[in-house]
């Protein structure tokens, strides 16, 4: 606006015609440039509101942090970070779950007027775009990046799970494949794809539909594309009752089953089984229960009945489902003499719900958590991530497990969009989820790390000493300042900046320079760990 007032002020000492309208171009170009360089500046990505918008109403602007897309069935809806399901994040009940319901209903924002296909989790930088309420942007411009179908087709899944090159390793795979249907031809290429991508040694299959005839199907098709392989599927001692039942195939050239399979019928039939295999180059065992617990869906009453604390119907019912598979592998582990045991499947409970929480409770841990905080997930319902679909383990399984991942081909798509070609995406409503494992029974499972921490901190004059968080696992540290601004490691929205992995038995941590409260988080021996102290 000054600079629009100066050229005023000398408007009426020029004269000639061409240069004032040379100037009255130059004042409007101007003022459209300056109007386009209003920066929104986003002090806190995890808190912040759509609500600070308003100041800018009528504007564009251009955002300092990258957007993050959250939802895209029924337009695109934005924030600055993503956005996940409550009782994934926090315990159910409790304030910090209250606290996450709150930030989501306030920091998501409507984007129209975009252009071309966007997968959930692509993020936009430099977001220019014209605030046409603070619940609606209009984009301008920005670059799209991360997260694209091409990604995913690129994707070295045993180099993400640490497996590469090695002949040793195992890679263990749950996938949900939402009422598979051997009659619906798209279906199978497009489950196909997504199994040929991960290569798996060992696959269960949940929710398939018919008999024998399925699942030797499914096998077919898998040695026609991954001619390495030679997979079968388990034939089991009974019928496989309902369609939506659970199921084994393997690579019978990398392991073999070890004993019977056992069937956990409590609640529902035919949806939780266990099996121990033998890995037939070094001779290891492990136990994989592979489980479909109740849905959410449906009018419970009682303990069934929805509580409004974000676990939906029938919760009652899946933490007794739990509870039944613990009971199980008591007494499968001590017949097949191996404690090893990796429990995977569509749990229909979110990572930090009732069911979760008594497997935990029974000495399991939480692979999605451990090896990726707050940042997994395998499912989105109303543009909110998280993840159903668990990988959890035993205390002695943990240091032979290598990583974990959720290949996102579905959670992250619209619905059925790509529902009539033959590429993985859009093949069920679920993720696959894979583990890496180098079986190894040699390997203990360590103590809690030992941390030497304070209260109170002066600059850089001290330290904080990590002990005994490296011994045969792999360890990681972080440091968040209290208002949720990232120091180092690992942002919640999933992003990596400056990871920092314990390698040492007595890990030295530097203190940050700026003066605050922080919290340090250890994600160790399956479990995340955390210290507040104050730099003064």
């Amino acid at each position: 606006m000054q600079i629009f007032m100066y050229f005023c002020s000398r408007f009426n000492s020029l004269c000639h015609m061409k240069t004032r309208i040379r100037l009255i171009i130059i004042t409007l170009l101007a003022c459209q440039f300056i109007l386009a360089q209003t920066h929104i500046q986003v002090d806190d990505p995890l808190t912040w509101k759509a609500e600070s918008l308003l100041p800018y109403v009528g504007q564009e602007v251009i955002f300092d942090v990258p957007m993050y897309v959250c939802s895209n069935d029924k337009g695109y809806t934005i924030s600055t970070r993503r956005l996940f399901s409550p009782t994934n994040q926090s315990l159910p009940r409790s304030t910090d779950y209250n606290t996450t319901v709150s930030l989501n209903a306030a920091g998501r924002v409507n984007l129209n007027s975009v252009s071309g296909y966007h997968r959930c989790g692509e993020k936009i930088y430099n977001l220019r775009a014209y605030v046409s309420s603070i619940n609606t942007l209009v984009f301008k411009t920005g670059e799209w990046r991360g997260n694209t179908q091409a990604d995913l087709l690129n994707m070295n899944v045993h180099k993400e799970l640490g497996v590469e090159g090695c002949d040793s390793c195992l890679v263990v795979c749950a996938y949900n494949l939402e009422w598979y249907d051997i009659t619906k031809t798209t279906k199978q290429q497009k489950i196909n794809a997504a199994l040929t991508l991960i290569d798996a040694d060992i696959l269960g299959l949940i929710e398939i539909e018919g008999q024998e005839v399925t699942r030797k199907k499914v096998a077919e098709l898998l040695n026609g594309t991954l001619t390495h392989r030679s997979y079968k599927a388990i034939i089991e001692s009974k019928g496989l009752g309902e369609s939506q039942t659970v199921v084994f195939l393997y690579d019978s050239k990398r392991v073999k089953p070890y004993g019977e399979i056992q069937y956990i019928d409590r609640r529902v039939a035919n949806r939780k089984k266990m099996i121990c295999f033998e890995h037939l180059a070094t001779g290891e065992r492990f136990i994989y229960s592979l489980n479909h617990f109740k849905a959410k869906t449906g009018g419970g009453t009682g303990g069934n009945a929805d509580m409004h604390d974000g676990q939906g119907g029938w919760n009652a019912d899946r933490k007794e489902e739990a509870q039944a598979v613990m009971d199980e592998y008591k007494t499968f582990s001590r017949l097949v003499k191996d404690k090893d045991i990796l429990l995977m499947g569509d749990l229909n409970a979110y990572g930090k719900e009732d069911p979760i929480t008594v497997l935990k409770n029974n000495g399991m841990n939480d692979l999605h958590r451990w090896f990726h905080a707050d940042s997994s997930y395998s499912y989105q319902y109303g543009g909110l991530a998280g993840y159903l679909d668990h990988a959890l383990c035993s205390n002695t399984m943990m240091p032979q497990v290598t990583g974990v991942m959720a290949l996102h081909c579905n959670s992250d798509e619209i619905r059925n969009r790509s529902a009539s070609d033959n590429t993985m995406f859009c093949g069920s409503d679920h993720d696959p989820v894979a583990v890496g494992l180098r079986l190894d029974s040699t390997k203990t499972y360590d103590p809690s790390p030992e941390i030497n921490t304070y209260d109170v901190m002066t600059g850089q004059s001290g330290d904080i000493v990590i002990r005994n968080a490296a011994n045969n696992n792999r360890a990681f540290y972080a440091i968040y300042t209290v208002s949720g601004l990232l120091v180092r490691q690992q942002d919640l929205n999933g992003e990596y900046v400056d990871k920092k992995e314990i390698l040492s038995m007595e890990e030295h941590v530097t203190l940050p320079a700026a003066s605050g409260m922080y919290i340090l988080y250890i994600y160790a021996n399956g479990q995340v760990y955390q210290r507040r102290f104050i730099v003064r």
